[in-house]
């Protein structure tokens, strides 16, 4: 699958961004086909090649996984030099995207008023811990500290009263990388009918907010502020995990038909005629007493019998699968989420695939994450810079030009 016959094939991103909120939306746009130039800094690169173990080969797995299908150069952005190449960048760039502290892009002379003067088609994004503006607008952030903060580990744990829990994953920081390329892309619509950029600006901190939807509508329609609830919903039941004889699954039998099928699938009299469980608000208000009664049930069947039985019945449930299983799921391949690619270096390696499929420009992944400074001589070429100009610019030590080593097979 080629990411260049993508939906935003022929757009051109800048990124200036490191670790993974920033490098996530990167990715979205250039498995959607943009053509996206990854900018790292002298002489460390992003942080991502020094988050270790693992390695596969030379090359982090981090940052293997964050940037495929961009290409990446080295510039010392403190230097003239630096400066200069990324001005001639920016000059047909369509977007720019940064995750640094508010001011550090205006002391390099690239913040948002510079840039638009210099393009005024220009989409600037910017992803920050709090946002652009607001009291909390000069704090750095990070994920653990977006997520405590925006209530998301007050509602994730097992029960009230228990340490708090952050979700596994670092989901303010994918949300935000989401919520920028949407962004980015709703701005590119404007720009359709302006013919004019503008800036994008989005946080860790709003990306945690939005995961509190349903339990936000709660304490405000309440006044009262929702604790954790293991696996469980806080508005319908059963929608949970349950215990079986040699494991877990999750059954969604919240709504009252599917309550129905899963009593004839559980065949338990006394369930059926318990008035408690009769209705959803009742099965909420007696949610601990209702999870009792179903994990009794669950533990006298193995997970496949009890999945077999439920997918007959058309009740949605599944198993509680680790990475590893997720990774070799027949769903998973056949959606083409886990896909190889060719790496520079390393060769064929296996990365998460675009979550997003489209019927007549589909994207993909196309080639693998740089080395570091791998198409720093290609991107300059591009643009103008002549072979004398750029192995000046190496010696001056404003540029970096990678070297590919192949891995020994």
């Amino acid at each position: 699958m080629n990411a260049t016959r993508g939906p935003l094939a022929g757009l051109k991103v800048i990124e200036l961004c490191h670790v993974m909120a920033g490098p996530t939306c990167g990715l979205m746009l250039a498995d959607m086909g943009a053509n996206v130039i990854k900018l790292e800094k002298i002489p460390s690169g992003d942080d991502t090649r020094h988050m270790v173990p693992p390695k596969i080969g030379d090359q982090t797995a981090a940052f293997l996984m964050m940037n495929r299908n961009k290409r990446g150069i080295a510039v010392d952005l403190k230097q003239d030099d630096g400066k200069r190449v990324l001005w001639r960048l920016l000059e047909t760039a369509d977007v720019v995207t940064e995750n640094y502290r508010r001011g550090f892009m205006e002391r390099l002379g690239f913040g948002y008023e510079a840039l638009r003067r210099h393009n005024k088609r220009l989409i600037y994004c910017a992803i920050s811990g709090f946002g652009r503006t607001g009291p909390y607008a000069d704090r750095g952030g990070f994920d653990l500290v977006a997520q405590g903060m925006s209530g998301l580990m007050s509602i994730t744990g097992e029960a009230p009263g228990r340490p708090p829990v952050k979700v596994g994953a670092p989901v303010t920081d994918i949300t935000a990388g989401i919520l920028a390329a949407m962004g980015i892309l709703a701005a590119l619509e404007a720009r359709h009918r302006t013919g004019e950029g503008q800036m994008v600006d989005t946080s860790l901190f709003e990306a945690g907010i939005v995961h509190t939807y349903w339990q936000s509508a709660i304490a405000l329609a309440t006044g009262v502020a929702p604790g954790p609830m293991g696996s469980a919903h806080p508005l319908n039941a059963p929608y949970q995990a349950f215990a079986t004889s040699d494991g877990w699954i999750t059954i969604g039998a919240a709504n009252q038909t599917n309550w129905l099928r899963l009593l004839d699938v559980l065949n338990a009299p006394a369930l059926r005629a318990d008035e408690r469980f009769a209705t959803g608000a009742g099965r909420m208000r007696h949610l601990k007493d209702l999870e009792a009664a179903l994990n009794h049930e669950f533990r006298k069947r193995t997970s496949a019998a009890w999945l077999g039985l439920l997918e007959r019945a058309g009740i949605p449930a599944g198993p509680v699968l680790d990475v590893k299983e997720m990774h070799a799921n027949e769903q998973t391949r056949a959606r083409a989420m886990v896909v190889e690619t060719e790496h520079s270096s390393l060769g064929t390696v296996e990365t998460i695939g675009l979550p997003v499929k489209f019927s007549a420009t589909p994207g993909g992944i196309a080639r693998g994450a740089p080395v570091y400074g791998e198409h720093t001589r290609e991107v300059l070429r591009e643009h103008g810079f002549g072979e004398a100009e750029i192995d000046a610019m190496a010696r001056a030590g404003a540029i970096h030009l990678g070297e590919v080593k192949v891995a020994a097979e």
